[in-house]
C-alpha cells in the first residue's frame, strides 16, 4: 500500500510542477498582448509570429494544465449535490467518476488524436501564415500529451479514492 501511495505523490508532485510551470505562460501571455496592442496602434506594425505565439501560450497553458486542475478539484461537477456528501461518498463518486468518465474519454481523445499528430509531424506541419511560426506540429502534440497526462492523473486519484475507501489512509492524505 506504501508503494501505490508513493506512486500517487510523485504523480501529484509531476503534475503540480506542471501546473504550475505553465501558470507562468499567462504572464507572458499578458505581456506578449500588451506588445502586440502596442506595436498596432502606437506604431502600425503588426508581427504574426507574436499574435500566434499568444494562442500557442493559450493552448500549452490549457492541455497541460488540465491534469493539475484535476488533482486541485478545480474541474466542473455539480457541486450542489457533491458538496453535501460525506468524505466516503465523496470518495467513492470521485472513484467512479475516473474510471466511468475520465479514463474512456481521455483514451478516446488520445487515440483519434494520434494520426491528426503523426500527420502533423510527417509533415512538419508549419503556420498558414506568411512570417507564423513553423511549429505548428509542436503545438499539436499537446493534443496527445494532455490526455497522458489527465490519465495519470486519474490513476493518482483511484489510488487514492480506493486506499481512503479501504481505510488504509486518512483524510490528510486522501486530499
Amino acid at each position: 500500500m506504501k508503494k501505490l501511495l508513493t506512486l500517487s505523490k510523485k504523480i501529484d508532485v509531476f503534475n503540480e510542477r506542471i501546473g504550475k510551470g505553465v501558470a507562468y505562460l499567462s504572464l507572458a501571455m499578458v505581456l506578449a498582448t500588451f506588445t502586440i496592442t502596442t506595436m498596432r496602434y502606437v506604431f502600425n506594425i503588426g508581427y504574426i509570429a507574436l499574435q500566434e505565439s499568444v494562442i500557442y501560450m493559450h493552448a500549452t497553458m490549457f492541455l497541460l494544465a488540465s491534469a493539475y486542475a484535476l488533482r486541485k478539484n478545480f474541474h466542473v461537477r455539480v457541486d450542489v449535490l457533491y458538496a453535501y456528501q460525506s468524505k466516503k461518498r465523496k470518495a467513492m463518486i470521485d472513484l467512479l467518476g475516473s474510471l466511468l468518465l475520465l479514463f474512456p474519454t481521455a483514451f478516446v481523445w488520445a487515440i483519434i488524436a494520434i494520426p491528426y499528430v503523426a500527420s502533423s509531424w510527417k509533415h512538419l506541419e508549419a503556420s498558414n501564415e506568411a512570417g507564423g511560426l513553423p511549429i505548428v506540429f509542436l503545438l499539436k502534440t499537446l493534443i496527445i500529451i494532455a490526455p497522458l497526462l489527465l490519465i495519470m492523473q486519474g490513476t493518482s486519484e483511484i489510488i487514492r479514492n480506493v486506499l481512503f475507501l479501504r481505510g488504509y489512509i486518512n483524510e490528510e492524505e486522501w486530499k
